[in-house]
């Protein structure tokens, strides 16, 4: 016979019932119980804005109030349960899903989580609300939750998790390539102590290591620089699905990713221009690297105004989402591998230095015409 789920199992290095609560803190959710039987040990719900469902409830909501039950064997995503939240519903009807979860719209909510507290399961809670509501199907979206059954499932959910993470605009070969090898790390660090800042500061120390192979002329040396900046990129890829997948996103940790991975290419462009320079005693490498270099950190600038600064987005804000996209797709590292094979990353250098400035004015540009719109 499988063995039953419980509570306290963990996914993806957190446990279960401390991931639904997280999860439903991301989605939006205000006010949010989880029954006494289901709380165990405290440190499973420390530090979370949850709190446990008593049938002494000093703080009952008196106001209509939509109330969303989440069975303790569902793995959710944040966004199916802010689907949850927002959706259109008739007051007074309960709404169920294959899965058990549901949703009702009472103007007596006391009275839901009145039965919540006298029932284990979210079955037996159901069957007392269907005994007092009218009921509709949930028209729910179902791929944004695993349904754990048993223990066996939780590897499942683990790689269900893990798929979520990766962003379909990425370039080609970052997410057929260099994501796979990325989540099959973060699959494993997710039950350490290791931080998403300290995967940030481990892919930075890479990059910087692997720019100083570019003051070489020698192809082999060039190589090995061109693979650890490669190695950098898919660390770099960790420390976001670490946040996201344990739920420890912060500004702090985004800037330092941000600001770590430009400090990289400013490194790799800076060393292959002084390395051109050292091979052939000309200086006017140096001001290819230099006008590399303050167009790619003006880029950086304006993208971060606006991945970071903006409130929302503004008029004018599709185009500049697609140029920012274009600008964080790291298939050009395939380039540099390349060439480098053959010691030439200087030719890399040639095209960024044509390249980035372009790239640095159409930015300008739209950011001009979002501020007249």
């Amino acid at each position: 016979m499988a063995e039953r789920v419980r509570p306290g199992t963990a996914v993806a290095g957190l446990p279960l019932v401390r991931r639904i609560v997280l999860a439903a803190a991301r989605a939006g959710f205000a006010d949010i119980r989880v029954h006494k039987a289901l709380a165990g040990a405290e440190d499973l719900l420390a530090g979370t804005r949850a709190a446990t469902l008593t049938a002494d409830e000093p703080d009952t909501p008196r106001a209509a109030r939509r109330i969303v039950i989440v069975p303790a064997n569902i793995v959710p995503q944040p966004r199916w349960l802010r689907s949850l939240l927002e959706a259109d519903l008739r007051p007074e009807t309960l709404y169920v899903d294959p899965s058990l979860a549901a949703v009702i719209e009472s103007a007596d909510p006391a009275r839901v989580l009145a039965g919540a507290t006298r029932h284990r399961s979210a079955g037996e809670l159901l069957g007392e609300l269907r005994s007092a509501f009218a009921e509709c199907d949930g028209a729910f979206e179902l791929s944004g939750r695993f349904v754990l059954t048993a223990r066996g499932d939780v590897r499942r959910a683990e790689a269900w998790l893990l798929r979520g993470l990766i962003k379909q605009r990425e370039g080609f070969m970052s997410r057929h390539f260099e994501r796979r090898i990325s989540l099959a790390l973060t699959r494993r660090l997710v039950a350490t102590r290791v931080t998403p800042d300290a995967m940030t500061l481990v892919s930075l120390a890479v990059g910087l290591v692997g720019a100083a192979f570019f003051l070489a002329p020698s192809p082999a040396y060039q190589l090995v620089g061109a693979l650890l900046f490669l190695a950098h990129s898919i660390l770099d890829g960790c420390d976001g699905e670490l946040a996201r997948l344990t739920f420890r996103e912060s500004r702090r940790g985004a800037v330092l990713d941000f600001w770590g991975d430009n400090l990289v290419h400013v490194a790799v462009f800076g060393c292959i221009a002084v390395g051109w320079t050292l091979a052939t005693g000309a200086a006017w490498p140096l001001a290819l690297g230099a006008v590399t270099i303050a167009s790619g950190l003006g880029a950086a600038a304006c993208v971060f105004r606006r991945t970071m600064l903006d409130a929302a987005p503004a008029a004018g804000a599709s185009m500049m989402d697609r140029l920012t996209e274009a600008f964080s797709h790291r298939d050009f590292i395939y380039l540099v591998i390349v060439l480098s094979a053959f010691g030439r990353a200087d030719v890399f250098l040639i095209l960024a230095s044509v390249g980035t400035p372009i790239f640095l004015l159409l930015l300008l540009w739209v950011g001009a015409a979002r501020r007249r719109a």
